[in-house]
């Protein structure tokens, strides 16, 4: 006998904010009657947190103090045990999305060392001799604001970090500015550069988005930098005193909202990164909130 579950929710793109309620059906469809021990629903919303192979044995206490944390849980009986007639059978359901507590629904997120999900479970009870069902969908909470924060820079051999000899370095200064710092995350990252003096000639000029994954517990904490885009916007010794757009579409895929709690972080940095024909790097760095609205 041919059975199939599916859940099926009512927004097509599954986004959804906290304090509404989840709607969709629930589609039952069987070539024969189907006697069944009851359908249920169940909602969680999970953080799972890995160290890198790095970290492994020097934060040993982590592993027992830290498990994935819940956010959200709750489960209902939809149907009580009976029977499906033959054919197709939908089942209207509304499951309200309340956080845990004191807990927070941050947005989903599939990180290297995070991971944070949402999902949604039916499970169909069935006699000893037939196999229970059960189908799972994830959805995702959005909930956040936004406020422009415009940064002015100006890079000069005087302004780099972690430089050994400063003076064996070239002059240069390189003038700009971001339009924000804090970003909307469908939204792209702008601003200008100016090249006003340098004395080696350019060879390229970058923009590195970079992805900052901690992980921990009071006993330490794990801190890893992961490059996810990386732009050209400039290539050869460009003009001086030119105005040079910057442009980046952040990557949907490997970015999220910037979260802290007490046991993770997600946040995000963009460096700009300037290459010289010498092979010397300057490189700027710049933290990012990303938000959605």
């Amino acid at each position: 006998m041919s059975v199939s579950l599916d859940i099926r929710l009512k927004r097509a793109n599954k986004v959804y904010h906290e304090g509404e309620r989840l709607t969709g059906v629930l589609v039952i469809s069987s070539r024969d009657a189907l006697q069944h021990q009851g359908v249920s629903l169940s909602l969680d919303g999970l953080v799972n947190l890995q160290l890198s192979s790095k970290s492994v044995g020097v934060f040993e206490a982590f592993y027992n103090s830290v498990k994935p944390i819940q956010l959200v849980s709750s489960n209902m009986e939809v149907v009580k045990p009976g029977k499906f007639p033959a054919g197709r059978t939908e089942i209207p359901f509304e499951f309200p999305l309340q956080a845990k507590g004191n807990k927070v629904l941050y947005e989903t997120y599939h990180g290297v060392f995070v991971n944070i999900q949402y999902t949604l479970r039916c499970d169909m009870r069935r006699s000893l001799l037939a196999k229970d069902l059960s189908k799972t969908c994830e959805f995702m909470p959005q909930k956040s604001k936004l406020q422009l924060n415009p940064v002015d820079f100006s890079i000069t051999p005087e302004t780099l970090q972690n430089v050994r000899e400063r003076t064996s370095l070239p002059k240069f200064l390189i003038k700009g500015h971001l339009d924000a710092t804090s970003c909307a995350i469908t939204r792209p990252l702008t601003g200008e550069l100016v090249v006003e003096r340098s004395e080696v000639p350019i060879k390229s000029i970058e923009l590195q988005l970079v992805r900052v994954e901690t992980c921990g517990c009071a006993e330490g904490y794990a801190r890893d930098a992961t490059e996810i885009q990386n732009i050209q916007i400039a290539e050869g010794d460009v003009c001086h005193g030119l105005s040079i757009p910057i442009y980046m579409v952040f990557p949907r895929l490997f970015t999220c909202p910037t979260l802290e709690t007490t046991n993770f972080k997600v946040e995000f940095e963009v460096n700009i990164v300037i290459v010289l024909h010498d092979d010397h790097l300057i490189t700027e760095n710049f933290p990012l909130k990303l938000v959605r609205v």
